[in-house]
């Protein structure tokens, strides 16, 4: 039944095993939803409790023989078609090729290429008839969506050719209304400077007259301070002097303020950079202090310390209060300088620090170093000892594994052969049971027939005995 249900889906397939070992590749190429549960053993052996599963198989590849009878008979074409997927353009095509293929087969061999041609042109034109019948319908929407198109076209031409003077006007009115626009602005535009040059010439003649007063009591003041001067015997030659004099004085002051402003102005570069530098120092000390704190140096009571003090201190005014000076007036100090040690001088570098840094403390901590590293390659040589030894239970693992795995084949050998006895036992047992069945049967009838014989024996002995 499996054959030739098979058969249905697949007329050219041809089975050439045993059924048990040809069902599961087919069923799996079908993609049938339960091929995992049905084992060979199954297969091989039908009956007993597995009636319920090849009955379900049988039904779903009967379903499948009668959708793809339905299909090849364009029963879902439709369905296809609103799904958006047609198939009758490919339908037409292959059964074009494969009526063609058939009719050019059954051409003689010794027949010109004429009658070959001949008969294949026949299909090609049963073909070209079934793509016209099926575009048919499209062909029509686009020969009136063609003369549609024509029609619009005329009327869009007959349009442009009567908006053609109405947009010619429209460019001259447009011309003509910038002309004018412009023009009112340069209008506009020379009255409000004809208006702004008279303002401006009244204010100069104003301004004018303003300063001819002027003059007029310079000279008035000039004559009264020379009439004063030649009473107290001063003469012009002293006054071009002192005036001469004072401008150089001016300069010198000048040149000086500015050679003030300019050293006051390095100095500041050079407290910013300082400060800078002081910042940077207290970030160093920082990070120095959390880094032994990191590795025990500190406090001495530390793992590394060996009772050594590594803590570093940076011994520095509170907070910066630059004094500075000006014209030779210097300014009181109210707090101590951040940068100075005194009013007077900074720091040397023993004064800032706490401890010396070049000897006792990069000897300890080179030795420290050492310690370090001879510890790192004793832990490395136990690391790599300890990599070795894990290789080797790995290894050991793989090697069980793989037991572990040629037991697991074996263990399903033997599942698939207690399998395969289990169903041969319980075929034997069944067929035990019938002759079992059939045996006391046959027992009871001899078991009844020997008692009737029985009854009839005493019956005949009393008969006898009465007699």
């Amino acid at each position: 039944m499996f054959k030739w249900l098979y058969n249905r889906i697949d007329p050219s397939y041809r089975f050439q095993k045993n059924i048990d070992a040809e069902i599961p590749p087919l069923l799996k190429q079908l993609r049938y939803p339960f091929e995992k549960s049905i084992t060979k053993s199954q297969i091989a052996a039908v009956g007993g409790n597995n009636w319920h599963t090849f009955l379900g198989l049988l039904h779903w590849i009967m379903q499948l023989a009668v959708m793809m009878e339905a299909f090849g008979q364009g029963v879902f074409d439709e369905a296809s078609l609103e799904a958006g997927a047609p198939v009758r353009e490919d339908r037409i095509i292959f059964e074009f090729l494969s009526d063609a293929y058939r009719a050019w087969l059954s051409v003689p061999d010794d027949a010109d290429d004429e009658v070959a041609d001949k008969a294949v042109q026949e299909h090609v034109d049963a073909m070209a008839e079934r793509f016209k019948d099926l575009n048919k319908d499209m062909l029509e929407d686009v020969q009136m969506l063609e003369a549609e198109k024509k029609a619009l076209a005329e009327q869009i031409e007959e349009l442009e050719r009567k908006a053609e003077k109405g947009r010619k006007l429209d460019e001259g009115i447009a011309t003509v209304a910038g002309d004018i626009e412009k023009f009112d602005s340069w209008n506009s535009k020379a009255a409000s400077r004809i208006k702004t040059k008279g303002q401006k010439l009244s204010t100069l003649e104003e301004d004018i007259k303003k300063i001819e007063a002027e003059i007029e009591a310079a000279e008035k003041e000039k004559n009264e301070y020379q009439e004063a001067l030649g009473r107290q015997g001063i003469s012009i030659q002293d006054i071009d002097r002192m005036s001469t004099e004072r401008e150089r004085l001016a300069q010198n002051r000048s040149a000086t303020v500015t050679r003030l402003d300019e050293t006051k102005g390095r100095v500041a570069e050079k407290e910013s950079e300082a400060s800078k530098k002081l910042d940077e120092l207290e970030r160093l000390v920082e990070k120095y202090n959390s880094l032994c704190y990191k590795i025990s140096l500190i406090p001495s009571t530390a793992a590394n310390a060996k009772g050594m003090d590594y803590e570093l201190l940076l011994t520095v005014n509170p907070g910066p209060n630059f004094s500075s000076s000006q014209l030779g007036h210097s300014q009181q100090q109210v707090e101590s300088d951040r940068l100075l040690k005194d009013t007077s001088s900074g720091y040397l570098p023993h004064q800032l620090l706490s401890l010396d840094l070049k000897t006792a403390i990069k000897n300890s901590i080179v030795g420290l170093r050492k310690e370090v590293s001879e510890r790192r390659n004793t832990a490395l040589e136990e690391d790599m000892r300890n990599h070795d030894f894990l290789d080797s239970v790995k290894e050991a693992m793989d090697d069980k594994q793989a037991e572990v795995e040629g037991l697991g084949h074996r263990i399903r050998a033997a599942e698939e052969e207690f399998e395969k006895t289990r169903e041969i036992t319980a075929a034997q047992k069944m067929t035990l049971d019938a002759q079992i069945e059939r045996m006391e049967k046959e027992l009871s009838k001899l078991r009844a027939g020997l008692t009737e014989s029985v009854q009839m024996m005493e019956q005949r002995e009393i008969n006898t005995n009465l007699e």
